[in-house]
């Protein structure tokens, strides 16, 4: 039985792994991760976020997951990271405010912002270095590497 749920803690592990990777808004900071405060992740502290997942996918408390709890859990994150990317649609599309897109809105592409504008997010004609270290850990280029799962820095020949 503990080795099933060691299993089934891996699988949802993994899951919820890529979960985070693939919407960071919902990954843990160091902070939040840790929760006694010395400066350090102890492997408790690294894998309570995912415990606690189990723990709201165990519907029934048995202890352990069922596939059907599997499904509901993994139907309910996907349903999360669509409401979120709906919601950054809307907040970028939406030019007149209103909480909703209009046919014109929804026809009219948005203005791109350069490289620059995304790092300089104050907005003051210039990248500080707090400005420069967010985007890396956004993933964006211009900070550490080159974007999201990129390559890192380009050796030139």
């Amino acid at each position: 039985m503990i080795l099933l749920i060691g299993a089934i803690v891996a699988g949802v592990s993994i899951q919820a792994v890529q979960a985070q990777v693939a919407d960071a808004e919902t990954r843990p900071g160091f902070a939040t991760l840790d929760t006694n405060g010395d400066g350090t992740l102890s492997e408790a502290e690294l894998q309570a976020p995912m415990l606690e997942r189990f723990a709201q996918a165990d519907a029934d408390g048995d202890g352990s997951l069922t596939a059907e709890e599997l499904a509901t859990a993994a139907a309910a994150r996907r349903a999360e990271r669509m409401e979120a990317r709906i919601a950054r649609m809307i907040e970028r599309l939406d030019a007149d405010g209103d909480g909703a897109l209009s046919a014109d809105e929804f026809i009219t592409p948005a203005p791109r912002q350069t490289m620059f504008e995304r790092l300089d997010a104050d907005g003051d004609g210039s990248i500080s270095e707090a400005e420069f270290a967010a985007a890396g850990e956004r993933g964006e280029r211009g900070g550490r590497g080159h974007g999201k799962g990129g390559h890192g820095p380009r050796s030139h020949r």
